[in-house]
């Protein structure tokens, strides 16, 4: 009996320790196999993997809340650098959206191969709803009553807009009290750390569920529609890869004519973080690596001051990959289910993922909780954010190292079109 206890700790331990992206791989395996064995007899499962996203929407909004708050609030950052940082951040970011709506609208990888199954009642009853989407109605239905209400109804958009305002509000009342010598502003910040925090942790916990919400809807899918569907997600990461290559190709004109930096030096110097970003799949476990390789002189060589405000400032608000990946997807579920955009929605959607992405800088997983907030803007059904994931963890490393690539861009820009020629200007301000 103890050999036996043993081995299945030893299991359960090696399982723990695998990470998620091959805990996915393999739930997704596993469930195709058990959709073949027993077809349709398997479809309540879908049932289950909807209870594990269920309580990752009941995280996602309040989260997302935090995270803005908590961004703006850790964030010191001032003068003419940081109004030049911020404009290439956003900058990049919207070229980001605009190249992902681009190709979605082009390629329209949404109608490549099968279908992703049959429409619920429910999924056909929206689908109605867009063909008579009426933007004004829309707006309106976004514009909360009440501080409280976004939060209970999802509304994403009113809780980004007052996730920003009271985040900016909070930084002139900060400002203020620091220069009346009061304290009284750090019970707020330190209240507002310690819940997001809390909040991150249940999120792990959550997270942890993923895998099996993976094998519940696969297993479903497979027994009741075969293969069609995982088909038709080929075509979405053609799509994806092919954006994101048109997005680094941005990146390395940008760098051309706006720094002085060459396009071979800044690929050859940022290799070892580009690696990093796509093995790791975390701009976080990257970042020192991105600032080493921006500082040291054999490799990119920019100042201190414009390597730490991109790699480490600028990697708060600098998710371009992930904020094209989500511009993406709720377009090729819309073309995958006959309901296309209209659009304004299209619209929303690049507000909602340039604002998404901003607060997800510091959430783990964070295309997953804020992909549902993005679906939930434009009346898409967030069930099918599972469909994605099977693929998630490829195009996960693929567009992190997007991130990496963009807090370099932003660090070389920031250096200007001059470099440093003296050791003893290494913390000079580029002119502006």
């Amino acid at each position: 009996m103890t050999p036996e206890r043993k081995g299945g700790v030893g299991i359960l331990s090696y399982w723990t320790r695998t990470p998620l992206y091959g805990r996915i791989i393999v739930a997704m395996v596993v469930g195709v196999a058990v959709g073949l064995i027993f077809g349709t007899k398997v479809a309540w499962l879908k049932e289950v993997s909807s209870i594990v996203l269920t309580l990752l929407r009941a995280l996602a909004t309040p989260l997302i809340l935090l995270a803005i708050l908590h961004a703006l609030l850790r964030t010191e950052v001032g003068g003419k650098m940081a109004r030049r940082m911020a404009f290439y951040l956003t900058t990049n970011t919207l070229a980001a959206i605009c190249i992902g709506l681009l190709v979605a609208n082009v390629v329209q990888p949404g109608h490549w191969g099968g279908s992703l199954g049959t429409p619920t009642a429910e999924q056909e009853q929206t689908i109605a709803e867009k063909k008579v989407y009426d933007p004004l109605e829309d707006f309106k239905s976004k514009i909360p009553s009440n501080i409280i209400k976004p939060l209970y109804d999802d509304n994403v958009i009113a809780v980004i807009i007052l996730g920003l305002a009271f985040g900016i509000a909070l930084r002139h009342v900060r400002a203020r009290q620091q220069a009346a010598g009061s304290t009284a502003y750090q019970t707020v910040e330190n209240f507002i750390e310690t819940l997001f925090d809390a909040v991150m942790t249940v999120l792990q916990w959550i997270i942890q569920l993923v895998p099996l919400a993976v094998f519940c809807v696969v297993a479903a899918i497979i027994g009741k529609e075969g293969f069609a569907p995982f088909v038709k997600l080929l075509g979405f990461v053609v799509a994806v890869l092919l954006a994101l290559a048109l997005q680094v190709a941005f990146y390395l004109t940008r760098v051309k004519f706006g720094s002085w930096v060459s396009p071979m030096r800044f690929l050859r110097g940022g290799r070892e973080a580009f690696f990093t970003a796509f093995s790791t799949a975390s701009s976080t476990v990257t970042m020192p690596i991105t600032y080493n390789a921006l500082k040291d002189k054999n490799r990119i060589g920019l100042r201190e001051t414009s390597s730490s405000m991109g790699a480490l400032v600028g990697s708060n608000f600098n998710n371009d990959g992930t904020a094209l990946y989500e511009a993406m997807a709720p377009l090729f579920i819309s073309q995958a289910i006959g309901a296309p955009l209209a659009p304004l929605q299209q619209i929303i959607i690049v507000f909602m993922a340039v604002v998404a992405s901003v607060g997800a800088a510091g959430i783990p997983e964070a295309g997953l909780v804020t992909m549902l907030l993005v679906f939930k803007s434009v009346n898409l059904d967030p069930g099918y954010v599972l469909l994605l994931l099977p693929v998630d963890w490829f195009l996960d490393r693929c567009r992190t190292t997007v991130n990496v690539m963009g807090d370099m861009t932003v660090a070389s820009l920031l250096d200007g079109k001059t470099p440093e020629e003296t050791e003893d200007s290494l913390t000079e301000i580029p002119a502006i």
